[in-house]
């Protein structure tokens, strides 16, 4: 019996939602165990769009269990227009195949109000958050005045949760000249989505501990990607979570016995949004192609990615840190136009070599590529289902990054569709 982590393995953005889809066939449960919604996974199935952003990316497949995790912070209202629009779009939601952890932090309107002044306030500070709350929701949780799911159970404590967050938030709104918020309106929020919400809450820790122990296989979903996180990441630039393997268990309640195997999506190129180091960037026509090409623009924000070459150092960073066992490579056919192809093998720094991703900001910014070029492959990969099918340059390819990352790559995608997946190793069979 294997239970498998996905994880980001560059900056977010490596199409997880369609592998986390293409898993969850082989799995009973999948978790989501980190983020809000501020990540979004896109599935295409059977020519059907679904756009998830607080939703585990299992919810699409009948007979299955997804569960939000504690380690997620989670806007109500935002869900329950998701649950909504999922719905309409012939999906099944109900609290027999969605379980919400009581002890997940709400993220709040305020929270919301927060990261935008912020960020209008910072200048050439920007970090490039998406606005939606996440940051500051976690500087709640971390402070000890969260208000959490479990206390959407409980109405006559509301009152109480709501004066003590707002005496820190009023003081706040006051040294930026803000107008302060008055606690009625608030509470009233809160008590009128509580009924809605409630149906779905549940100690997730111990349901999944029962299920576990019955038998059943878990996806654990990470949002964001490895260079995203609050440890390990380009940090300022980063998201206000931890997003590598280790927080699947910390952020669904299990112990280190609930993973057998860790999958790291990794795109074939690299990608960015918002601000911060990215030491492969093309701000040319190459990068111009390949933002084009694979229509990179944020599921959330819609925000034009950031596009450069593979960056081998900062993949191995995330490889080491996740401790990942095999890599799922993603829009490999977005490539496919090109007669050549880059591919970082390290960094100068100071006049020396590294063969690693520091963690200094100054030196994130600061390190020059070496890149090696080899032949491109001018041969259509998109939909390919075998490696049979793929021209020797992209095999080469893959076996080069293989090589320069000391890990196989187990999983290729070629497409957004479901089916269009080469399976070399699978992750639930290790």
């Amino acid at each position: 019996m294997s239970n498998v982590v996905v994880v980001g393995s560059q900056w977010g953005d490596e199409g997880k939602g369609k592998i986390v889809d293409w898993l969850s066939e082989k799995a009973d449960v999948i978790v989501r165990f980190q983020g809000g919604h501020n990540a979004g996974h896109t599935l295409v199935i059977d020519g059907t769009t679904f756009k998830l952003h607080a939703l585990p990316s299992g919810i699409v497949r009948s007979g299955k269990t997804s569960v939000i995790g504690n380690g997620v912070v989670l806007d109500p209202w935002h869900l329950l227009k998701e649950i909504e629009g999922i719905r309409k779009l012939g999906i099944h939601v109900s609290p027999t195949n969605l379980l919400i952890a009581e002890n997940a932090p709400l993220i709040l309107g305020l929270h919301k109000n927060l990261d935008l002044a912020r960020e209008n306030n910072a200048g050439k500070a920007r970090i490039g958050t998406t606005g939606r709350g996440i940051g500051p929701a976690y500087e709640d949780k971390v402070a000890r005045r969260a208000i959490r799911v479990g206390d959407l159970l409980e109405p006559d404590i509301i009152p109480d949760r709501v004066d003590k967050l707002l005496m820190h938030h009023n003081s706040l709104l006051r040294g930026m000249k803000l107008e302060e918020i008055k606690p009625k309106p608030l509470v009233n929020q809160l008590l009128e989505v509580a009924p809605k919400i409630s149906p779905f809450v549940t100690s997730a820790w111990k349901a999944l501990y029962d299920l576990r122990k019955s038998g059943k296989k878990i996806l654990f979903e990470g949002a964001q990607g490895t260079m995203l996180d609050i440890d390990h990441g380009t940090y300022p630039f980063v998201t206000s979570s931890n997003v590598v393997s280790a927080q699947a268990l910390i952020g669904s309640g299990q112990g280190p016995k609930a993973i057998d195997y860790v999958l790291g999506i990794t795109k074939a190129y690299t990608t960015r949004v918002g601000s911060g180091p990215f030491p492969t960037e093309l701000l040319d026509n190459d990068g111009s192609k390949i933002a084009e090409i694979g229509n990179e623009f944020g599921t959330t924000t819609g925000r034009p990615r950031r596009c450069g070459w593979f960056d081998a150092p900062l993949v191995r960073k995330a490889i080491q840190i996740n401790g990942i066992n095999g890599i799922a490579l993603t829009k490999l056919d977005v490539l496919d136009e090109f007669s050549y192809l880059k591919i970082c093998t390290g960094y100068r720094y100071n006049g020396s070599a590294l063969d690693y991703f520091p963690s200094s900001l100054k030196a994130q910014e600061e390190i020059e590529p070496i890149l090696e070029t080899i032949n491109g492959w001018k041969k259509n990969t998109r939909g390919a289902r075998s490696l049979n099918d793929l021209p020797a340059a992209a095999i080469n390819y893959i076996r080069l990054l293989e090589e320069l990352l000391d890990t196989p790559i187990t999983i290729l995608s070629t497409s957004p569709k479901r089916e269009d997946t080469i399976l070399i190793h699978d992750p639930f069979k290790d």
